[in-house]
């Protein structure tokens, strides 16, 4: 799980190169759940699921994946707007493109893995 957020944490930061390089911005809404949901979630539900809570923290990094997954998905590749893949232009078109596709990759990953470890912590106790 570890792992799975870290590499997220890494593309997200690089995605978020590539918003500002590109000049997309987010509204006010989307600046706060991308900052909480997931920046922050993912992150804070490894330390308490390191820390106190095996399961609750598992439990509460796939839904800040899962609801990662769902909003970049829709901004970046199905809904018209500033934000989607086709109507980034110039030439950081290409990473913010590539960066949005690894994101989908990592948190559909990371929620999948998250749910397993959850069940699994189930399963031990």
């Amino acid at each position: 799980m570890a792992a799975a957020v870290l590499v997220h944490f890494a593309v997200t930061a690089v995605h978020g190169f590539a918003h500002a390089r590109a000049n997309v911005a987010l509204s006010p809404g989307a600046t706060v759940f991308v900052f909480w949901v997931v920046v922050i979630g993912p992150v804070f539900g490894i330390v308490v699921q390191r820390a106190a809570l095996p399961r609750g923290g598992a439990w509460g990094i796939a839904v800040m994946f899962a609801g990662g997954l769902a909003f970049g998905l829709a901004n970046h590749f199905l809904l018209p707007g500033a934000d989607h893949v086709a109507h980034v232009a110039g030439p950081w078109q290409a990473l913010f493109g590539m960066t949005a596709a690894a994101l989908a990759l990592t948190e559909g990953f990371g929620a999948a893995a998250a749910v397993w470890c959850a069940t699994r912590a189930v399963r031990q106790s």
